[in-house]
């Protein structure tokens, strides 16, 4: 059975689509790929169907990610497919919530640098989109700081689900 993983930020141009090209490729690189689904969204539609920000695009490239993206709108509907909904920063956590029609819906969305152990208080990844492109490259070392984190909590759902 496929674990499934959606990322979520504002627009789904900048964070969320940069989490879900390095979460997939530590999935990969985990030999997961066959057992996780990843993917991403926005709380709003107003980019649905672009690609990535241009400058997403150029710090994953740069990185050695790939990213062939087209932004979407999450769907409340979505919640039952999916086993973990990861925000990007606060406002998405409760706006993800507030979408949840169920109590078992809500409670499996989580913010993303909650994962990393080095994070403090302070688990919101800053919304790049206004910025230079040092805020994309600070927004990738985030999501790379937390992503290995996230995958040994996915590897534990995924192998309890073998066993």
């Amino acid at each position: 059975m496929t674990y499934r993983v959606c990322f979520v930020c504002t627009g789904n141009i900048c964070r969320s689509p940069m989490a879900e090209s390095v979460f997939r490729a530590h999935v990969e690189r985990a030999g997961l790929g066959d057992l996780v689904e990843v993917d991403s969204a926005g709380t709003g539609g107003w980019h649905e169907g672009d690609g990535a920000d241009e400058r997403t695009v150029a710090v994953l490239e740069a990185n050695g990610y790939e990213s062939d993206h087209a932004a979407r709108r999450f769907q409340a509907s979505w919640f039952s497919r999916l086993d973990l909904v990861i925000a990007l920063d606060t406002g998405h956590l409760d706006a993800l919530r507030r979408l949840a029609a169920r109590p078992e819906d809500a409670g499996k969305v989580r913010l993303l640098r909650s994962y990393d152990p080095a994070a403090g208080d302070d688990l919101d990844v800053p919304d790049p989109y206004y910025g230079h492109l040092d805020g994309f490259e600070e927004c990738l070392e985030m999501v790379e700081a937390a992503s290995p984190g996230l995958l040994a909590a996915v590897r534990e759902h995924v192998e309890g689900r073998a066993a």
